[in-house]
């Protein structure tokens, strides 16, 4: 590859090519590859490699925290999960449809790793998500009332495809949290799907949100298109000791 060439590929961005041209065309002059057909298999290169590399950056910005996977998960322990259910979960049907997942169950039966390995899932299928603690998630809620940026915040939560809030009803909360917390939610009502994995059945919530009125109206608007799965099961934590 010429001088020219390789500055015009870096000019264009067409980092794979720059890199893999001369290997390829080698491999096509040797093969006899016409020229119409080297060039679909140069830039079919290019358009994988920006696939994966888009893949990437969707990923480190869910910040998921585990590396979970449907493949990983371990059904066979946990038997208080159908896995048909989750199976037909992962097609990701719900997400056009806006429909909420809510995990519910004791600590260690495995709520997180079923929240994040669906939401993986979603990221492989070119949709946004953000995995974040509850406890963090207030804790940005309430900052953001100091700085006046409650809106931004909202705004940004809100048109991510795929929110999964992770431990809810472990968080120490005030009331102003509850109240933005239902502003995020209704601004996702009917437009995004929001995962969350909480050890509280929905009775209890109202003592965590501490606002009977305002926690019904949230209920109302999580549970009207939801999919509740209670794990009733074994904890399948690995234990150490």
């Amino acid at each position: 590859m010429n001088e020219d060439l390789q500055q015009l590929l870096e000019n264009l961005k067409l980092k794979t090519v720059a890199t893999r041209f001369d290997e390829m065309w080698a491999a096509a002059e040797t093969a006899g590859t016409p020229v119409p057909t080297f060039f679909t298999q140069l830039l079919r290169a290019e358009w994988h490699a920006r696939q994966e590399q888009a893949l990437e950056a969707r990923i480190r910005r869910a910040h998921f925290k585990e590396d979970w996977t449907l493949e990983s998960f371990p059904f066979k322990e946990q038997k208080g999960v159908k896995e048909r259910q989750i199976r037909t979960l992962a097609q990701l049907e719900f997400i056009p449809k806006a429909e909420n997942i809510v995990f519910v169950g004791e600590t260690g039966v495995g709520k997180t790793g079923l929240m994040v390995s669906l939401a993986r899932k979603a990221v492989q299928n070119g949709y946004r998500a953000l995995f974040i603690q509850a406890q963090d998630l207030f804790d940005e809620m309430y900052a953001s009332l100091a700085d006046r940026s409650t809106r931004r915040l909202l705004r940004s939560l809100a048109n991510v495809d795929v929110l999964a809030v992770d431990e809810l009803g472990y968080a120490n909360i005030k009331q102003e949290q509850t109240n933005i917390f239902f502003k995020l939610l209704e601004d996702r009502h009917r437009r995004k799907p929001t995962l969350i994995t909480t050890n509280l059945p929905y009775p209890a919530w109202q003592d965590f949100l501490g606002n009977p009125a305002l926690t019904k109206a949230l209920l109302s608007r999580l549970r009207e298109r939801c999919h509740t799965i209670t794990i009733d099961g074994p904890c399948i934590r690995p234990q150490t000791g």
